[in-house]
Formats: structure tokens, C-alpha cells, sequence
């Protein structure tokens, strides 16, 4: 343990000791935000990113462990391993660095070299790599035998020199050179793939049909961008650096004299440049791209993800949701404060029936007899021309704030098994209807149904390493439910199940325990449940909130393992616990130090205070409405030159985009994002954030339209 930590405090700039905290609270089964939060003293204050990251760094010190000593032993078993050799594996601090290493050693039965090695030439090769010999011809023929294949003086030659370029292939001097070529001089290059049919496909390419750029200058969007295009067969890619200068690199490590000797081994050197080396470092360079690539496209979008299910919540108000269509209609549903549905209905106010004052009839008549108090619109098909038809058509006698809801995934939410749970005797268009709503009243408690890869607040989610991705979103959802906290009594099993220390099988055990019992009256209830014993109760409890509990901490973030220095300070205070909460006054008096003791350190304690002062606050910002230009209904609407309000709902590592109230998004380039040079757009915008936009181009055709952010003058 002490060995990995101070690899991953050397990797990461953090205190071993903390390192050390963190993999021995994992290895004792506490979560991610449990230690976050409850454990900080053992950790130093790390966030869970810092957390995150030395699990992360912990599984590839593991793996790269593992492979050393399937290395040693392999070359154990041949009876080659000296001590000089176990020394650099046991060193290697890279995978690569390893695999290098390793890469003598490997068998070579059915390759040129290993045939050749097999016919007995291994020592005209040594002879010739010498350089000692003016005459290699005459010093090849002795190995001449008809026996073994080697016919002539030049078949003798020939398999020399293949094993001549498995040894330069094979030295790790040669391949460091080279790769270091790679990344320092490396181009990227695709072009067209003429076995293209598609041509519809092919189109979205067009911007890489021929297209060149330096490895160490290429973006991680256009990378994946790129192998996508060639997984579809549109381009072909390959790496290249200049031959020539790769010869020259590499030249003076074997090279030390004139004459023939240093032809053939020159010639040896081009064959394996080209047969061995160069295919076995691109691939090798373009895994590493891959992988680089892989983690911007998944930071941006476990960023996107964060902001979406942190985003305001409307809370406990009754809810009209509304999945906009033409043909078919727009599908109603009124929800109550619970999100319990109430009815269902259909209106028709968009073409071909156009039944516009029979819907708004409806609609009053709906919002009356329920008590509505907001409106819900799906941002798909249909969604402006509905808000536009809801605010010049439909007159109401109270004030309703109508929202646009981002309704990407509610279709995968409408016909998954969790929603026909929900609404067995409803089609997927009431489901759809429903979800929007619940969106509008909490993002994040209805967006927890949904796999988040359906989403779609990423780029090339498609693209990159799916277990990694799955782990990164399912730790972010994770993320973002502990920071907000649940209330037991009204979660659904989604959200319960990604409360610390819960999960799948006792989130069923919870609602089937509430089902049976009725509501939880304390914390200490939850005990009961089947299988929540106490390390499950320990990570969870926290982070389950209840509200008019017997114990008036229950509904606050502070640990049951706290309650008693709660208690202390209460007592100092000369108030009740529950006297003692939200008395921000007599809180600021008291002194933290007063209450450390040897379990509790100082950083839990002003937690513990801050969390008093508000209990059981929710994170998350206050809702606010927004209007879309009303001028704007389709793309032919939109001029170079207009200033426009907009919605960000996606981030890329190239730009953000903005809906401005059409089908069709609009994006800002990075390079538009700011009067200033702007690396990572995450600096300036953020999902669901309002902005007003300058409209910079058009293209009908393409269907896209350029966007900027910069000042107007």
C-alpha cells in the first residue's frame, strides 16, 4: 500500500499520508462522497475529484503491477532474466517503458527473424553488427546450407539481416527516438477512403478529406472525429513522419564505420523502420491519443452532466407538462406537487388540424381545475411553435411561468421498464409528457431514470472507452445525489440507489419497507431493512434526509455519529438541538475548537457548524424563466448580424451550443467564446446558462449557424 501511495502522491502532488487515508477508507468499502464529507480529517480535506482520481490512478498502478510480473515471470520461465534486467522492469514506470523492455523477449517462432535465428544465422547477423568485417559476403558463406534454406550467400545475407532489424527494432534507445519523432514532428493525415458508398455519410466528413495536421497540435475532438469516420469506412488515416530524418535519428546507434557492413545494416535499418517499428509505434501512439481524447470527451461530458443535474429545480408545485407535436398532437398531463399524475389529455393546436381555440379552452380548463402553477414545454418538435401558441392564445387568471424542458431522453425514459413500472396502463406519449414534467419540478430525481448516455449533453459519447465512460457518469450522477441529499420518504429506487452505501437491491428493500410500514419516522428506523447493516447505515445515513423526524437532525446533513457533539453544543449554547438549528447567532459564538476530540477534528467541526446555520439546504440555484426571440421559427429567420437570446445546452472541447428557440442549434466556436483566448470553453459558459448571441453566418444547406459571444461594440 505504501509503495502505490507514494507513486500516486508523486503522480498527483498530494500528501502520502492522505493518499494513504483515501485507499484504506476504499478498501474498507466507504464511498466516494462519504469520504468527501465525513472523513476529512483522514484525507486532508480532498474533494471527490482528488478522491476519484487516486482510485483512478490506484486500478492503472494495479494493471501496470500485474503486467511487470507476467513480464518477470515469462522471462524467468526462459531463463534470461539477470539482475541488471529485473532491476529496469521492476523500474519501468510506464506501460510502455515495460512492453519495450519486454519486447526481446517475446516469441518470434513464426516471424522472419525467429525463422532466420532457427537456420543457425544469429552469428553471420552478429558478425555483420560488428562492422569488423570489410567482406560480409565472404564471411556469409560458410552458413550456406541447402539443408536449412539458405541456398546462396544472398539468402544467407538476407536472413541476417532480418534478425539485424528485430535487434534495432528491439533496442529502446532506437524506439525512444522515434517515438519522440512521433509526438514532436508526427503528422496525422486522412483522406477520402475510395471504397466509400455512402455518400450522405461521407458528406459529414467533407472537412477531412484531405487533412493534415501535427500530432502534437491535434485537439481531441477532431481526433475522435476522425476515427470515427474511418470506423465508417469514409476516410482513410495513418501517422507519418519524415523517413529520412527518422534514418538519420537513429543512424549513429548502430552505424560506426564505412563499407558494406554499414550498407547491409543500413539496409536492415529502412526494412525495420518500416516493417517493424513505425507500425508498432503508431499504433502504440494512437492508443495514447485515443485514450487522451477519450478523457477530455468524457470530463466534458461528466462536466455537461454535473451542470444538468444540478440545475434548479422548480420544487413542490403543481405541473402542466407538454410533449409537443404536429400530426399527432401535443399530449398533456397535469402532475400534482409530488409529481403524481392527475390527467392526461391531447390538444391539437399546430397544423394540419389547427384546432387553436379548442386548445386553449382545454388548457384553461386543465390549469383551473387543478391548480396549476407552471407549464412545462419539450424543447423538440413542435416545442417553440407550443410556447408561442401558449402565449398569444391562451389567456390565464393567475400568473404561470412557462418553461422550456431540455427533453433529450425522454423517449429512452417513456419505453424503459422503470416508466412502464411507473404507468402500467399509460402508452410511452403519456410517460414522455410525464417525464418532462417531473424534469421542470427536480432535474435531477427524474433524470436518475435515465442511462445518461442518452442524455446527449456530450460529444462522441459513442466513441470512447464505454467502461470508462460508464464509471465517470455513474460516478457524477453519484456525485450530485449525495450533494443534494435525498428525502427517504418520497425517492424512488433510481434515486435511492445512488445514495452512498445503498445501490440497486437495498433501494428496493427501502420502498418496499415504506410500502409496508408507512413513512420512516427517524434515521434510526433504517435499520430495520433488510441487509442495511451497519457499514450500509454508517456510508448512507447522512445523506437520507427526513423531514418532521423525532429527531430534528435527521432532516439535516449531519451524521448520526455527530449527534452527540451537536448535543455538547447545544448544551454550551444553554438552547435545545432544535433551538440550536438555524440560529445563525448563537451558532457564531460558539467555538469550534471546544469540540475536537480525537475523532472529530477541527474540519468536521465548522461542517457540522455550517450545516446548523441551514440545514439540509439544497445546493442547487433558484429557478428562472427565460423567452426565446419570438420573431425566430425557423432558420430562414436567422441574419449574420442579429443579436438573439439563447440557452447553452451542450459543451464540447470546441465550443458550445446554444438554442435559440429553432430546430436547429447554433454553435460558438471556441475561438468566439471570449474577447480573450479561451482554452477550455467550461472557463466561460455553463449548460443551461442564458446568453445573448451575435448571429456571425448561416448555412441553409448545412443547416448550421455560427455563433458569437464576444462583445458587441
Amino acid at each position: 500500500m505504501t509503495n502505490i501511495a507514494s507513486k500516486i502522491a508523486q503522480e498527483t502532488n498530494l500528501a502520502v499520508d492522505h493518499v494513504n487515508g483515501v485507499l484504506n477508507l476504499l478498501d474498507e468499502g466507504a464511498t466516494i462522497p462519504f469520504i468527501a464529507r465525513y472523513r476529512k480529517e483522514k484525507t486532508g480535506d480532498l474533494n471527490e475529484e482528488q478522491i476519484t482520481s487516486i482510485r483512478d490512478i490506484r486500478k492503472k498502478q494495479e494493471y501496470l503491477d500485474s503486467r511487470r510480473k507476467a513480464v518477470l515471470k515469462n522471462i524467468g520461465e526462459q531463463e534470461k532474466l539477470n539482475d541488471e534486467l529485473r532491476l529496469k522492469i521492476e523500474q519501468a514506470k510506464t506501460l510502455s517503458e515495460l512492453e519495450d523492455l519486454y519486447l526481446p523477449y517475446k516469441g518470434k517462432r513464426q516471424t522472419r527473424a525467429g525463422k532466420a535465428i532457427e537456420r543457425g544465422l544469429e552469428p553471420l547477423a552478429a558478425m555483420i553488427m560488428s562492422q569488423k568485417y570489410e567482406n560480409p559476403e565472404q564471411v556469409a558463406r560458410p552458413f550456406v546450407n541447402p539443408d536449412k534454406n539458405i541456398d546462396n550467400i544472398e539468402g544467407a545475407l538476407e536472413g541476417a539481416s532480418d534478425i539485424i532489424a528485430a535487434w534495432i527494432n528491439e533496442r529502446i534507445s532506437a524506439r525512444n527516438r522515434i517515438r519522440k519523432l512521433f509526438w514532436r514532428e508526427g503528422a496525422i493525415i486522412a483522406k477520402l477512403s475510395k471504397s466509400t458508398k455512402n455518400t450522405e455519410t461521407a458528406d459529414r466528413y467533407r472537412d477531412y478529406f484531405d487533412y493534415s495536421e501535427q500530432i502534437r497540435k491535434l485537439p481531441s475532438h477532431r481526433y475522435l472525429a476522425i476515427i470515427r469516420g474511418e470506423k465508417e469506412d469514409v476516410l482513410n488515416v495513418k501517422l507519418n513522419i519524415d523517413n529520412d530524418r527518422a534514418v538519420k535519428d537513429i543512424e549513429r546507434l548502430f552505424i560506426s564505420t564505412e563499407g558494406r557492413s554499414a550498407e547491409l545494416i543500413k539496409e536492415a535499418m529502412n526494412d525495420a523502420l518500416k516493417r517493424l517499428m513505425l507500425p508498432s509505434l503508431e499504433s502504440e501512439i494512437r492508443t495514447v491519443l485515443k485514450e487522451r481524447s477519450d478523457d477530455k470527451a468524457i470530463d466534458i461530458f461528466k462536466s455537461n452532466l454535473y451542470q444538468l443535474l444540478m440545475a434548479p429545480p422548480l420544487g413542490g408545485k403543481r405541473v402542466l407538462a407538454i410533449d409537443p407535436g404536429f400530426r399527432t398532437g401535443c399530449k398533456i398531463v397535469c402532475l400534482d406537487e409530488h409529481g403524481n399524475l392527475m390527467e392526461n389529455d391531447n390538444i391539437y393546436p399546430h397544423p394540419p388540424q389547427q384546432e387553436t381555440t379548442l386548445a386553449a379552452k382545454k388548457i384553461r380548463s386543465l390549469v383551473d381545475a387543478y391548480n396549476i402553477e407552471a407549464i412545462a414545454i419539450g424543447n423538440g418538435t413542435a416545442g417553440r411553435e407550443t410556447e408561442i401558441f401558449l402565449q398569444k392564445k391562451v389567456k390565464f387568471n393567475k400568473d404561470i411561468i412557462a418553461v422550456m424542458v431540455n427533453e433529450s431522453g425522454a423517449s429512452v425514459y417513456s419505453a424503459s421498464k422503470i416508466a412502464r413500472a411507473e404507468f402500467p396502463g399509460y402508452d410511452v406519449t403519456v410517460r414522455g409528457a410525464v417525464s418532462i414534467g417531473r424534469r421542470l419540478m427536480d432535474p435531477l430525481a427524474e433524470l436518475v431514470k435515465i442511462d445518461p448516455k442518452s442524455i446527449g449533453v456530450g460529444q462522441y459519447q459513442h466513441d470512447v472507452d464505454q467502461n470508462k465512460l460508464s464509471q465517470a457518469l455513474h460516478d457524477t450522477v453519484k456525485q450530485c445525489v449525495n450533494r443534494v441529499g435525498v428525502e427517504v420518504n418520497t425517492a424512488s429506487r433510481e434515486l435511492l440507489a445512488y445514495v452512498s452505501g445503498i445501490g440497486p437491491v437495498l433501494a428496493h428493500n427501502i420502498v418496499e419497507y415504506r410500502k409496508s410500514n408507512g413513512a420512516f419516522q427517524s434515521r434510526k428506523e433504517l435499520k430495520k431493512i433488510p441487509k442495511l447493516g451497519p457499514k450500509a447505515f454508517e456510508q448512507a445515513a447522512g445523506f437520507l434526509k427526513i423531514s418532521n423526524s423525532e429527531q430534528p437532525l435527521d432532516e439535516s446533513a449531519v451524521h448520526p455519529e455527530s449527534y452527540h457533539i451537536v448535543n455538547k453544543m447545544a448544551q454550551k449554547a444553554g438552547v435545545s438541538a432544535k433551538k440550536l438549528m438555524r440560529n445563525e447567532q448563537v451558532l457564531k459564538k460558539l467555538n469550534p475548537a471546544d469540540f475536537v476530540n480525537e475523532k472529530t477534528g477541527i474540519l468536521t467541526i465548522r461542517d457540522i457548524l455550517k450545516e446548523l446555520e441551514k440545514p439540509g439546504r439544497d445546493p442547487r440555484k433558484n429557478i428562472k424563466n427565460f423567452e426565446f426571440d419570438r420573431s425566430l421559427k425557423s432558420i430562414h429567420d436567422v441574419k449574420p448580424g442579429m443579436l438573439i437570446p439563447g440557452q447553452v445546452n451542450n459543451i464540447t472541447a470546441f465550443g458550445c451550443f446554444v438554442d435559440i428557440g429553432i430546430k436547429e442549434n447554433g454553435l460558438v466556436h471556441v475561438s468566439e467564446l471570449a474577447d480573450r483566448f479561451v482554452s477550455d470553453p467550461n472557463e466561460v459558459v455553463v449548460l443551461n446558462q442564458y446568453v445573448k448571441v451575435r448571429v456571425l453566418s448561416v448555412n441553409k444547406e448545412r443547416k448550421r449557424i455560427q455563433l458569437s459571444l464576444k462583445q458587441v461594440e
